[in-house]
């Protein structure tokens, strides 16, 4: 039955509506019945009440009603749909409890690179490689191993540059074969000193070389790049396997199983020859490394130190940190008086010492004792840590001074190269006062390690001034790297000469001519010092040897963690070994003194101390 009247003719009945503004708004039929419906399936419980006065009716009695029963608009329930909760009014502090946001640094912007292409199938091999070697290499100790290492690891940086679009440059060629000489003094020499400085230096020209900075900030921060890949690579690394991995399924258990055939092939043959032939077992044994359970934890640390630093140089190399791109605003010029004048104090200053200097050196070194009540190596001494601090600071002052220096026109620029050059020209004067006090300190008390380190130090700076002076002639955007090739060199040169080397044939040449020696500090050096020592007479030749023979061991190391000079020492010792019925050689040590004054810095004892 329809609630429509039979009637086609008529007109469609209208049921009044709550228009928004308040007015009935016309509804057909349709609307009418659903809207009934939906009213029908709510309780009575859940009706809205009606006011005071006006009768309630449910959905039973409406749908009795006649045609012309309409219930108003204003009393009939919403549809439950329709239906809305009332908001919270808003607090307006509500700002107050949120979190402030913090923009990163804009330089951290500046610096970022673009996302890295896809790691490489042949980069991914250079890897898993460095990684082996590490942990078949490394573990006996530092020597020929190092390099081994690094030709793999450096294959890959080369071909994650290259699937980069990345060319090798002039400079990233200097600080590539810079790095790997740098490890060559590992593989030529034992001291220990000098092979820390060598492998940090080499660390440090390849991240240069795998981000190319040219900047002061470049230079400085750059070699610490490498190290904020660490973390990126691996994961770089690990994307690229899995992808690669998902794309080629079939073809890597081919792979595998070659390799494994390989290996049995290799292990099944080379055991039977090395137990047919005694000749080709010994020629086995050196070449191979020495693995055993043992030893698997540390086997396992250094494949995994090898994967991680081959995939952190191959994501730099792909995706390089741009140190190069920070800008550091020059400080604000200062008036020339206010500028210059403390600087030519300064010279002023500098002219004086130096002319003291020039007195003394001359002759006058018994008239200053007198007045001033130092000893001889008191004076040296002194003089040389004092002077080495002044060249240290020179180098602060000069670096502050172009800074602030005046930048209005041509006469300001003459007057900032005209004050700077005078205090740089007075501090090399300086810098060979502070050498020649070393000389003449080595001259009565000896030469020893640290003696050699602290001289190389101030001769390195005076190097630093020198490139200082031709940046203000020639102009200075080449001045960084200059000065990190110069230290870079320096480092290399250090330890090729080898300090245990130099300190050991200088002080048998000090036994010659004054016969003073310590042969307690000669048991103290490494096997580079075997070859001078070896020329000392008996007995005091295996005294200074004796320690160095006990430092040597068993010589059954094998040849790639074997330095040039530990194999050279122990051919050596080999051919001549120490006589053993010296067994005080204490007794054997001469006095140390110049002219009966004793050595207040090396307590009798040339290596203790200073």
């Amino acid at each position: 039955m329809s609630d429509t009247p039979s009637n086609s003719n008529e007109e469609p009945e209208r049921i009044p509506a709550s228009a928004p503004d308040g007015d009935p708004e016309p509804r057909s039929p349709r609307e009418a019945a659903a809207e009934r419906d939906v009213q029908d399936a709510v309780p009575q419980s859940s009706a809205v009440p009606t006011p005071a006065g006006v009768p309630a009716h449910t959905g039973a009695q409406a749908r009795a009603g006649g045609a012309g029963q309409t219930r108003p608009a204003a009393h009939r329930p919403a549809p439950a749909h329709t239906r809305r909760r009332p908001r919270e009014p808003i607090p307006t502090d509500w700002r107050q409890w949120q979190q402030p946001q913090h923009d990163p640094p804009a330089w951290i912007g500046e610096i970022g690179s673009d996302e890295p292409a896809r790691i490489s199938v042949a980069t991914l091999w250079c890897v898993a490689v460095t990684g082996l070697l590490s942990a078949l290499l490394l573990g006996d100790g530092l020597g020929l191993n190092l390099l081994i290492v690094t030709v793999p690891a450096a294959l890959a940086a080369y071909f994650a540059a290259r699937d980069a679009g990345r060319r090798p440059r002039p400079w990233t060629l200097v600080w590539a074969v810079g790095g790997v000489a740098s490890l060559s003094v590992p593989a030529l020499r034992d001291a220990g000193w000098p092979t820390f400085l060598a492998v940090t230096s080499a660390l440090a020209l390849g991240s240069l070389a795998l981000h190319g900075c040219r900047t002061w900030l470049g230079v400085i921060l750059g070699p610490l790049g490498l190290f904020g890949s660490l973390g990126t690579g691996v994961f770089w690394g690990l994307k690229g396997v899995r992808e690669r991995a998902e794309g080629s399924r079939g073809r890597w258990a081919p792979v595998l199983r070659t390799a494994a055939v390989a290996a049995v092939l290799l292990i099944v043959f080379g055991a039977l020859f090395a137990s047919a032939d005694a000749a080709f077992a010994d020629l086995l044994g050196t070449l191979t490394p020495d693995v055993s359970v043992a030893d698997g934890p540390w086997r396992t640390v250094l494949f995994v130190l090898g994967l991680v630093g081959a995939l952190a140089a191959a994501h730099t190399a792909a995706a390089p940190l741009h140190w190069d791109r920070i800008t550091v605003r020059p400080g604000a010029a200062r008036g020339r008086v206010e500028w210059a004048l403390p600087l030519i104090v300064l010279n002023l200053l500098f002219a004086v010492f130096i002319g003291v200097q020039l007195t003394v050196l001359f002759g006058g070194y018994d008239k200053v004792l007198s007045e001033t009540g130092l000893t001889y190596s008191e004076y040296a001494t002194q003089g040389f840590w004092q002077l080495l601090g002044a060249t240290l600071l020179t180098l602060v002052v000069i670096g502050l001074a172009r800074r602030w220096a005046p930048r209005d026109g041509a006469r300001d620029r003459t007057l900032v190269s005209a004050v700077l050059g005078v205090l740089c020209v007075l501090t090399l004067v300086v810098v060979a006062s502070a050498l020649r006090r070393m000389d003449l300190y080595v001259d009565a008390y000896g030469l020893t390690r640290l003696r050699v380190s602290v001289a190389a130090m101030e001769l390195w700076l005076g190097i630093v001034i020198v490139l200082i002076m031709a940046a203000g002639v020639f102009g200075g955007r080449w001045l960084p790297r200059a000065v990190a090739v110069s230290g870079a060199a320096g480092v290399l040169i250090f330890g090729l000469i080898s300090p245990d080397a130099l300190v050991a044939e200088r002080n048998v040449e000090r036994y010659r001519t004054s016969d003073k020696i310590d042969i307690n500090y000669f048991q103290q050096l490494s096997a580079d010092a075997v070859p001078a020592l070896d020329t000392l007479p008996e007995p005091l030749r295996s005294c200074a040897l004796e320690g160095i023979e006990r430092d040597l061991g068993d010589s059954d190391e094998p040849w790639y963690a074997t330095s040039w000079g530990e194999s050279k020492a122990r051919d050596i010792l080999d051919k001549r070994p120490i006589d053993p019925q010296w067994e005080e050689c204490s007794s054997m040590n001469l006095r140390n003194d110049s002219g009966g004054e004793r050595d207040p810095y090396d307590e009798g004892r040339t290596g203790d101390g200073y």
